[in-house]
């Protein structure tokens, strides 16, 4: 890993090649922005509602999952067995939907974007040959959701997109972009093509999983040091330097 200046990313050797088309797959949350603790709440009160029990303090961590495998455990630390949790799981899923909607100003008012992002974004579709999109375990509503609270959605091409309502296992997600693109686009695109830019090591291993090249920032709950030692295509401090991203995510 090699740091470039002091532009605060970094990256391996070998990652940087000839310009191509690029698919950037952003995931939301840690990463372009911070929902406060409304999303921590909002299960709660799905899961409630789904199963007449509020799930008190259940200690999940969030952090890379899909909403389904986020709601699953839950279920599972409140005793249910997997039957249980797979029955309550649609329901559960359709008032977290139905929550985070109604609870768009809480989010505004609790939450931000984070530093450089609107910027990069906007640097990016201004690039002919880049598209933008999501790669996150949201479902899509909820995503959708997120990004239009913050205004992101302008420069995101969400149709495209990979969410956690189309597989609850994250690393199965790439596939998915790349489908998408070809079909409403019609782009061809190998998954060499494609940047997941995440803040967890699951964005990582979904990025790997799929083929595709993966930045790391620092943003989320894991350290610069702690994201390092997985050895990702490039680290990032923050989004916070639009030249220097712009020139590895068109690489």
């Amino acid at each position: 890993m090699r740091t470039i200046g002091s532009s605060g990313w970094r990256f391996s050797a070998g990652t940087v090649g000839p310009m191509a088309g690029r698919l950037v797959l952003w995931d939301i949350d840690g990463t372009l922005v911070r929902a406060g603790n409304v999303a921590k709440d909002i299960f709660a009160l799905a899961v409630e509602h789904a199963v007449g029990t509020h799930p008190g303090e259940h200690g999940v961590v969030m952090g890379g999952k899909t909403d389904p495998q986020i709601a699953l455990e839950i279920l599972a630390g409140m005793g249910l067995d997997e039957r249980q949790g797979e029955h309550h799981l649609p329901l559960v899923v359709e008032r977290l939907e139905a929550e985070l909607t109604a609870a768009v100003e809480l989010i505004r008012e609790r939450g931000h974007v984070l530093a450089g992002v609107p910027e990069v974004l906007a640097a990016l579709d201004a690039e002919p040959d880049v598209a933008q999109s999501v790669l996150t375990g949201n479902t899509a509503l909820n995503a959708a959701t997120k990004l239009a609270a913050f205004g992101l959605d302008h420069w995101l091409d969400v149709e495209i997109g990979a969410f956690g309502s189309d597989d609850r296992e994250r690393r199965a997600l790439v596939p998915v972009a790349l489908r998408r693109a070809a079909e409403h686009r019609g782009w061809t695109l190998a998954p060499g093509d494609v940047w997941v830019v995440g803040d967890t090591p699951n964005d990582l291993a979904c990025a790997r999983a799929g083929g595709a090249r993966c930045a790391l920032v620092a943003t989320g709950h894991s350290s610069v040091e702690e994201l390092a030692r997985l050895d990702p295509d490039a680290l990032l401090d923050d989004l916070s330097d639009t030249e220097a991203l712009v020139k590895l995510l068109t690489s």
